[in-house]
Order: structure tokens, then C-alpha cells, then sequence
């Protein structure tokens, strides 16, 4: 390295470089492939050397200046009329490589890079040369700036693209997977800078327009797959570019192929313009699914969001939004397509907040309204729906529990609640149980405990009211129904009062949910007692002694042995911890007093 670090001159680096470049000519021509081999490796160490030199010492003009040089000379070593073609062909598999290294380095080696890959994909087999950058692409080199290093290589395959003469569909499918996964890992980086991306970015555009130019030349039914496998494409790549300050820029020149595509704006919330592009794109090979990923739904909907949020968006990718949100409104089922879709932003670890906001938002008003008079159990069957909407609202959750924003938190409180509200009764209690169970939060537990409390006092109050009407029909549905007053409601609290792992619930760490969940046993148990009904079984003498036995009193040795221990201290985490204890202590005496009345008199 010492010999590359700026202190030998420009002119004994190009001498070598000769002497290596002769040496590699020499042994190809001659067909030593031994030689040649060994002369190969020796370039590629000497530019590696070069490259390095200059990208470890970003402020080493020298280093600049010969790493500049010498790759302008292996350009002119490529453009030489006199080069056999056996030549080129031997160094086409690692020089590409090597001179996307130095891209990196400055601007100007960046442009004589593309033009090093460029000579290679004139001067030899563009299918050849599709597998040797997809290579290059799978396993960049983790030393050197990673965005710099593939923007030569992307813009080799638009070369690509636009020079295969045959099975085009077929080449340009295998390497769409390729640049999706590499631009995802680089994108994701925290050590990319910002113009190394935009930079990125930039190529992976130009590589949709070369798509597209390669797609109007072809036939119909090979043209009709390509434009398909476009749409994913720019699908994924709209995703992609979300974590760039500039995503705007970037998203108004992906925006205007989505039209080309034969994709909607109903399709892409819905879901169903990715499935309509899949069926062209896997045909019957329902197993080879490398060109689909996570991030086409996740474009998809972003797509929509977007043209929520700029208007210049959705004219250019002419989605007509407003006309759509007012359909989501009056057709349920879409709505649930468009709530399972929307999970892809809400669960995003890697996308912006602002965007989940404006997600929010949109659901918000799309389940603005009376949507309850849509509900109807026999004809809306929500059950194909529920785990993608199951999974929405896990998502929601979640930005309820992480984000700073309390606006943002009271209007995704809001939204989780519209959309159980949206979802039909027979489905909404397994839904809030599934969410419970799953939920690792104990303020989380809380709030969804209470939300079932809530579901629990309105369909009591309904069931009430219609009982008043004289006129009733005793075999009214509305009357039998008491979906949320089932014997499960009781495991709920015990999930919460007895954990799986046995014994009391570990305070105060969880004293929320513990709190939440001794309130809606009192609730049940109150209720019940005064309406002299046991719908729960949980006026049933073995669930009283079960409750006061194994949850209840269990719990009243931890809390008076804590309060005890913290009694004499006055340390913050002591003030703190008997703060969170004292109204789980005043509910759970209550408890415990209404369950010894009703052991006096059990059902």
C-alpha cells in the first residue's frame, strides 16, 4: 500500500500499469491460461490498491489525481482498435468490478467508470455481460461506499436492456430482483450520504425508462409480461426512495409509468392491480415468485398515499384519488382491502413517520361516517380479511406505543377504533382477544381491555333497550346475541391476573394492564350480579373460588409485600412504584369484596 499512498508519482503507477496490462495481453493471446490467471489477479489487485489509496484518504488530492489517471488509462487500454477481442472478454468478468471501486472517489472517475462498463457491454455478449453485473450487483464489496460502487453497474443494465436482442423478458426478470435487493440494503445504510443515494436513485430511474423503451418495441404478448414486470419494479423502487429527502423528485419520474402499467388507483389501495401484474409476470409458475417482494405492497399503497399528500403526484400518475377515498367510504369490502394494505406502511420500521401519519389520516377518512350501518354479520363476511387486517391493526398498535407525537398518537387511537368498529361484531371480539394475546405492551393490554369493556357495556345497552319494546319478538337475534358476554372473556382477564409463566402478573411493570383488567372483571361481575344473569359463568361458585384463590388474593400478598418494602424509602423508584400501585390496590379490595359477597350466593 505504501507504494500508493500519494508519495510515488503519477508516471510509475501508469509504468506498472503497463507493464500489468502487457503481461495479461501477452498470456491470453499466447492462451497460458495459468498465466493469465496470475496476470488477471495482479490488475485487479493493483486497481483495488489504487482505488483504495484514494477512498481511505477522501482528502488526498494525489490520490485522487492517480486514481483518476490510471483509470483513464485502462479506458483507453479498452477503446484500442488493436485489442483482441479474447482480451476483452477475459478481463469483462472482473474489471467491471474494479472500476466501479474508483466511482467513489469523484465525480470525473465516476463518469470514466460508466464509460469502462459501457466499452465492456459494446465490445461484448450483452447477455454475458447481464450476468456478470447481476454478479457484481449480489455481492458488492462492504470496504468501499457501497452507492457510489453500483451506480456505474445500474447504469450498465440500462445498456443491457437496450442492447439484448432476444428473450428480453426473460433477462431483464432475472435482474429486477437483483437491483430491488441491492438498492434496498444500500438505501437502508446510515453511513450513505445523501448525494451517493441521489446519485443511485437517479440510475435506477433511467433503468425504468429503459424498460420501458426495450417494452414498446416488443410484440404484444411478451409486451404485455415486461410492462407488468415495470410495475413491480417501480413499485418496489417507490418504496425505496421514500428514505431520501428528495423522495418527491424521485416519486413525480416514478409516478408517470404507473399509468403505463395499466395500474389504478382503486388497484393499488385495494391490492389488486399487484395481483393483476403478478398473474403476467409469474404466469403459471405460481413458485417463482423472485420478482415480487414485501415492497411492491408497500409501494403500492405508499403510491397512494402520496397522491394524498401532492397533488403533482396524483396527476402524473393519474390516479383521480378523491373519487377513490369516496368509494372506500361506501363499499366496505374494499375498505377492508385497502386496511389490509395500509398495514405495509404502518408496520414499516424503515419508513419516515410523516408518512404513517398521512396513512392515519387516510384512514381516518375512509372510515369516516356511519360505516356501523353497513355492518350486516350475514352478508359481510369479513373473514377472508381478517389476518391482513388482524395485521393492520398490530401495526397500529404499535404507532400508538412508539410515537413522540401526541397528535399522532390521539388520531391513531382514533383510527384503531373506527376500524374495529368497522369489522363485524361476530369477528370483533376475536380480533381484540388476538390483539391482547399478541401484545407485549402493558399499556397497550390496558387500552384494549378497556376497549372490550367498552364493546361489552354497548351491546349490553342494546340489548337492554330492545328488551323495553313492547312489541318485541322473542326471537330477535339482537336480544340472543352476547358475543362479547362469553365464557372467554374470563381467560382474557387471566391472561392478564395469571400470566402462562404462573403466579402473579410482575408489578409494577405491568400494573396497567393489571389495573385495566381487575376493572373489567368488576365490571362483568357487577353487571351480571345486578342483572341476575350468568352469560360469562362468572357467578359460577368454582370461577368465584378460582378468581379469589388463584388471581386475586395471589396478587394482594405481592402488592402488600411491595408496598411494604417501599414503604420507608424515598427514592424516586420507590415514590414511583407505590404511585402505580396504590388504584390497583383500591380496585383490587373491591374486587375481592364482591367476590366474597357473591360466594354467599353462586349460580
Amino acid at each position: 500500500m505504501a507504494e500508493f499512498n500519494g508519495s510515488s508519482s503519477a508516471n510509475a503507477l501508469l509504468l506498472k500499469l503497463h507493464q500489468i496490462l502487457t503481461s495479461c495481453s501477452k498470456s491470453i493471446s499466447g492462451g497460458d491460461f495459468s498465466q493469465s490467471q496470475t496476470s488477471e489477479s495482479e490488475l485487479v489487485n493493483f486497481l483495488d490498491s489504487v482505488s483504495d489509496a484514494a477512498l481511505s484518504e477522501p482528502e488526498n488530492e494525489d490520490a485522487k489525481a492517480n486514481a483518476f489517471k490510471i483509470l483513464s488509462e485502462i479506458y483507453q487500454f479498452l477503446c484500442s482498435p488493436s485489442l483482441d477481442h479474447e482480451i476483452i472478454d477475459a478481463l469483462s468478468f472482473e474489471l467491471p468490478k474494479s472500476a466501479s471501486k474508483f466511482a467513489g472517489i469523484s465525480p470525473q472517475c465516476l463518469e470514466v467508470a460508466d464509460n469502462v462498463i459501457r466499452q465492456f457491454i459494446q465490445t461484448s455478449s450483452p447477455r454475458d455481460m447481464l450476468s456478470v453485473i447481476c454478479e457484481a450487483l449480489d455481492s458488492p464489496n462492504k470496504t468501499i461506499k457501497a452507492a457510489a460502487y453500483i451506480s456505474p453497474l445500474i447504469s450498465g443494465l440500462s445498456y443491457v436492456f437496450l442492447s439484448i436482442q432476444r428473450r428480453l423478458f426473460e433477462q431483464i426478470k432475472v435482474a429486477v430482483p437483483v437491483v430491488v435487493k441491492v438498492v434496498k440494503v444500500i438505501s437502508l445504510e446510515t453511513d450513505s450520504q445523501d448525494t451517493e443515494l441521489e446519485t443511485l436513485f437517479d440510475r435506477v430511474v433511467v433503468n425504468a425508462h429503459a424498460i420501458q423503451t426495450v417494452c414498446s418495441n416488443m410484440e404484444n404478448g411478451e409486451k404485455e409480461k415486461l410492462r407488468a414486470l415495470l410495475g413491480l419494479y417501480v413499485l418496489q423502487i417507490l418504496a425505496l426512495i421514500s428514505v431520501s429527502s428528495n423522495h418527491l423528485s424521485f416519486a413525480l419520474q416514478l409516478a408517470s409509468f404507473l399509468p403505463y402499467c395499466g395500474t389504478s388507483c382503486l388497484g393499488l389501495v385495494t391490492g389488486s392491480s399487484i395481483d393483476t401484474l403478478s398473474g403476467f409476470v409469474i404466469g403459471e409458475d405460481e413458485e417463482d415468485c423472485s420478482s415480487i417482494s414485501s415492497h411492491v405492497y408497500l409501494g403500492a399503497s405508499l403510491s397512494v398515499i402520496l397522491a394524498q399528500k401532492y397533488d403533482e403526484f396524483d396527476r402524473a400518475a393519474k390516479l383521480d384519488l378523491s373519487a377513490v377515498k369516496t368509494e372506500l367510504q361506501n363499499n366496505q369490502t374494499k375498505r377492508w382491502q385497502a386496511i389490509g394494505m395500509l398495514k405495509h406502511i404502518f408496520s414499516s420500521f424503515d419508513l419516515p413517520w410523516e408518512f404513517k401519519s398521512d396513512a392515519v389520516d387516510f384512514l381516518l377518512y375512509i372510515t369516516s361516517g356511519d360505516i356501523s350501518n353497513e355492518l350486516d354479520d350475514e352478508h359481510n363476511d369479513c373473514s377472508r380479511y381478517m389476518t391482513s387486517i388482524f395485521s393492520a391493526l398490530q401495526a397500529v398498535t404499535m404507532i400508538i406505543i412508539y410515537t413522540s407525537d401526541v397528535a399522532l398518537r390521539k388520531n391513531t387511537f382514533e383510527a384503531l377504533k373506527r376500524v374495529l368498529g368497522d369489522i363485524p361484531d361476530s369477528q370483533r371480539y376475536d380480533i381484540l382477544k388476538a390483539l391482547i394475546k399478541n401484545s407485549d405492551s402493558s399499556s397497550m393490554v390496558a387500552i384494549l381491555l378497556d376497549l372490550v369493556r367498552g364493546e361489552m357495556h354497548r351491546e349490553r345497552t342494546l340489548r337492554m333497550s330492545i328488551c323495553k319494546d313492547e312489541a318485541l319478538d322473542v326471537d330477535n337475534k339482537s336480544i340472543q346475541k352476547t358475543l362479547f358476554w362469553c365464557t372467554s372473556i374470563l381467560e382474557l382477564v387471566e391472561s392478564v391476573l395469571r400470566p402462562v409463566s404462573g403466579g402473579p402478573p410482575i408489578l409494577p411493570d405491568n400494573s396497567d394492564a393489571v389495573l385495566s383488567a381487575l376493572n373489567l372483571y368488576r365490571y362483568v361481575l357487577m353487571t351480571e350480579s345486578a342483572g341476575e344473569t350468568n352469560y360469562t359463568g362468572v357467578r359460577s361458585k368454582n370461577n368465584l373460588k378460582k378468581a379469589h384463590n388463584e388471581w386475586l388474593l395471589p396478587l394482594r400478598v405481592l402488592v402488600s409485600s411491595m408496598e411494604a418494602a417501599n414503604k420507608n424509602d424515598h427514592g424516586q423508584l420507590a415514590v414511583d412504584t407505590v404511585c402505580a400501585l396504590n388504584p390497583v390496590e383500591l380496585v383490587l379490595y373491591r374486587c375481592l369484596e364482591l367476590v366474597e359477597e357473591n360466594l354467599k350466593h353462586p349460580v
